[in-house]
């Protein structure tokens, strides 16, 4: 039974479609027959600002996290035996810090029904009833309900749509390097997980490239778009929410002067 099809998701989703044509219709004088892509980039836009909060949220437990990191440690050399134990104390520590060890979740996980929506809109040749008119959106001949893996095997003259489709995983694979280096947070003092450890769970942002290559055009283009967003928005926030570099204003630093 296909979820989008009937009772309130189907809704939810004729909502959507309206949306995006709409959008889609108001760039066309400036975009052109990019019109439908410009209308993705801008829906992604417009998902990511309503999450600004969430990621200032984001960060802020970041910077809990690396200075709980040498209270971590210790409980791990204090009960590293006992996993019930260790895996209790840990939570009571978290608990007691109002932080969370699963907040950089939650960006991906709100973001999850959208990337739904957005792969629904560009399959679903019926909509709540009517044609789906977002299946003759192409972008510089690239049709955007498409994967790069559907059109490699479509058996037909593919060029330039094909480039498009390069184009676009190129540009999240080098976004995804470049968030590897902007986003990693130096290991704090005390911080024990081991750099294997660490190398190997660095290079799991690149399955998003393999992702985006099953998925239509349009879905790559909301994950390339809100990528590069993520990094920016961290970019930025880390250097605002940074506690060192920018002290509660009730601190007060020690005088200098005698």
């Amino acid at each position: 039974m296909d979820i989008f099809s009937s009772g309130p998701i189907a809704a939810i989703l004729d909502a959507a479609y309206g949306f995006v044509t709409g959008l889609s219709t108001a760039v066309a004088p400036i975009a052109g027959t990019a019109s439908g892509l410009v209308a993705v980039v801008v829906l992604t836009m417009l998902v990511r600002a309503l999450l600004v909060p969430v990621g200032m949220s984001q960060v802020r437990a970041e910077f809990t996290r690396r200075r709980l990191a040498p209270k971590l440690a210790e409980l791990q050399r204090k009960h590293g035996k006992d996993r019930e134990t260790l895996a209790r104390k840990t939570m009571e520590l978290y608990r007691t810090e109002k932080a969370s060890p699963f907040a950089g979740m939650l960006p991906l996980l709100l973001q999850l029904p959208v990337i739904s929506l957005v792969y629904a809109l560009f399959t679903h040749p019926m909509i709540a009833g009517h044609a789906n008119a977002l299946l003759a959106e192409k972008a510089f001949g690239a049709p955007l309900g498409t994967s790069f893996v559907g059109l490699t095997s479509a058996g037909a003259a593919v060029w330039p749509a094909m480039l498009v489709y390069l184009v676009t995983l190129a540009l999240i694979a080098i976004v995804t390097t470049v968030s590897r280096r902007v986003l990693a947070l130096p290991q704090a003092d005390g911080q024990t997980q081991p750099a294997g450890i660490i190398r190997a769970l660095s290079f799991l942002p690149y399955v998003t490239v393999v992702f985006a290559a099953f998925v239509p055009l349009a879905a790559a283009v909301y994950i390339l778009t809100s990528t590069a967003w993520t990094v920016a928005e961290r970019f930025i926030l880390r250097r605002l929410l940074d506690p060192e570099r920018n002290p509660p204003s009730g601190r007060i630093e020690p005088s200098t002067s005698h």
